[in-house]
């Protein structure tokens, strides 16, 4: 009995308040802090707090710098890399860090059986990267064909501790190891955090990594992550001082915020808002009706159709209130370097209905159907908590009106909505954004691969890609593997190209960087790649003692 009350006081003592704190909120819980299960936004914007990694993209320039390795070298070939690491290391446990825990984080992140996101982004040529330690502080990557990108996608890559996760890792154990529920103590990170307290749908503490590996930083004490799921309700915490610094609020909010805060508009982010139709092949998982639905969404001739119904303009307005950017490409405005350039979106009401039209669909006292008599009519998931998602939602559903089409929105809890696209599959049609992790074409290979595992619109395992799904295919991995740059933006052209055809997925649009903090808050340098305001974090500090 003592006991258990003990473990309860335990679960609900809140945290003691540091000095020189900051206070931000996130719209949704991490799902772990164990980077290699790691698949959404928010779990990785945490994890970016409290692991390092080897190189680090400097989100000013979009160049990389040395980060956990210090110097590094590819053959002429580019099938190879050596890296020095910094000695003298030390994990926030107090462990030293050397080329061990590199080739362990590599095997764990390349594990077929534990389904890493990251899988996708270290194969080349279909084969794994081959990880040799030459010494306790340099390890060679050898790849099986060029690498162009390669040391971007370090910067993706947590390195983690083989003295803390070896034993489950060998135990199977490894996915239920460092969840939310784990003891603070139990954690051992090379990040500027590690994680204090944790009270379920509530917040997450961090505080100061006392071993962190540059000198003078974090200056920051603690970092309190608040969670407030209603971007409304997050607004109104920050402007009442609860919170010190907001990530890409709503643009309406953003644009009343008065003297006390300081607002940064970037302009368009690589993120990108899209609509996509249920193309999974899963019979055991799918019922009769959705496969029946389905007939109609492969035909590339209704994607294009629904696409140029499609208000992007009123979007960008009412949803955004102006800050955000109606999109042709899934590459967004803020990518200057890989966009290709082309005409504005198009829409046309009439060309849509003749596109339905030639595809044997008929309107009939302001109804679709198809030969059977069957209406068109499907369902869009969407995030009940974000509210330009919804408001998009909305207006689709009117822009498809006219065209006969009856559209229903399902809102949805973000954590639901990830399990029915990624798992049960579960849904019609789904609006959700992506946000690229790097401004280079290779963060997305997960998605565009066949076997990716963010293929969004068809991840069964069992499937035949269609033609053009394999030209995608192909074309991202020869981008991979060529080393000259100028090459690989033709390259990546191409698949832009095919996707802008074939629409897997309906760009609509990008909204804006925006970003505010109060004043007083100093080293606030927004980037347009994640974690936006926070990625030079350890430098942030306070004009006077908080």
């Amino acid at each position: 009995m003592i006991r258990s009350i003990f473990l309860l006081l335990c679960a609900i003592t809140v945290p003691i308040v540091a000095e020189n704190r900051l206070v931000l909120s996130q719209r949704a819980e991490p799902r772990t802090l164990n980077p290699v299960f790691a698949q959404d936004a928010p779990t990785r914007d945490v994890l970016r707090l409290i692991h390092g990694r080897l190189v680090r993209i400097n989100g000013a320039t979009l160049g990389t710098e040395a980060a956990l390795a210090e110097k590094w070298s590819f053959s002429p070939d580019g099938r190879s890399c050596t890296l020095r690491l910094r000695r003298g290391v030390k994990f926030s446990d107090g462990q030293p860090f050397t080329a061990d825990d590199v080739v362990f984080s590599l095997e764990l992140y390349q594990d077929p059986k534990l389904g890493s996101p990251q899988r996708d982004l270290l194969a080349a040529g279909g084969r794994p990267l081959r990880v040799t330690k030459l010494s306790a502080y340099e390890v060679r990557l050898e790849f099986a064909e060029p690498y162009g990108p390669a040391e971007r996608l370090f910067d993706g890559l947590a390195i983690l501790p083989r003295h803390r996760l070896e034993k489950p890792y060998r135990e199977g154990k490894l996915s239920q190891t460092w969840t939310l529920a784990t003891p603070p103590g139990e954690f051992a990170g090379l990040g500027p955090f590690v994680p204090a307290a944790h009270v379920p749908g509530q917040r997450l503490v961090l505080r100061k990594n006392p071993h962190y590996w540059q000198p003078g930083k974090p200056k920051l004490n603690e970092v309190e992550i608040v969670f407030t799921a209603d971007q409304t309700a997050e607004m109104l915490r920050f402007q009442r001082g609860e919170t010190d610094l907001v990530q890409r609020p709503l643009a309406r909010a953003f644009n009343a915020l008065g003297p006390d805060f300081v607002k940064l508009d970037l302009g368009s982010s690589l993120e990108y808002h899209f609509l996509f139709f249920n193309l999974n092949e899963a019979a055991d998982k799918l019922s009769p009706e959705l496969q029946a639905k389905q007939a109609i969404w492969r035909k590339p001739e209704f994607r294009r159709a629904i696409s140029l119904a499609a208000d992007r303009a009123a979007m960008a307005k009412l949803a955004f209130d102006g800050r955000a950017t109606p999109l042709r490409h899934h590459v967004t405005p803020g990518n200057k370097r890989w966009l290709v350039e082309g005409p504005a979106p198009r829409r046309s009401a009439a060309e849509a209905g003749r596109l339905l039209a030639a595809i044997g669909l008929r309107l009939n006292d302001g109804v679709l159907s198809g030969a059977d008599g069957r209406p068109v009519e499907f369902t869009i998931a969407v995030n009940s908590a974000n509210a330009p998602q919804l408001r998009m939602a909305a207006i689709l559903q009117e822009d498809l009106r006219p065209l006969g089409i009856r559209v229903r929105i399902v809102p949805l809890e973000f954590r639901s909505l990830v399990d029915r696209v990624l798992k049960s599959l579960d849904y019609e049609a789904a609006l959700m954004a992506l946000g690229s992790g790097d401004a280079d074409p290779n963060s997305e290979m997960n998605i565009w691969l066949n076997d990716g595992s963010m293929h969004v619109w068809n991840l069964s395992a069992a499937r035949q890609p269609q033609h053009w799904e394999t030209e995608i295919d192909q074309l991202m991995r020869r981008q991979r593997a060529t080393l000259n740059q100028q090459e690989r933006r033709s390259l990546y052209g191409q698949v832009q190209r095919l996707v802008a055809d074939y629409l897997p997925i309906i760009p609509l649009v990008s909204p804006h960087l925006l970003t505010a903090h109060r004043r007083g808050l100093k080293n606030v340098q927004p980037s347009i790649l994640p974690p936006y305001a926070l990625w030079k974090i350890e430098e942030f500090a306070w004009e006077s003692p908080r």
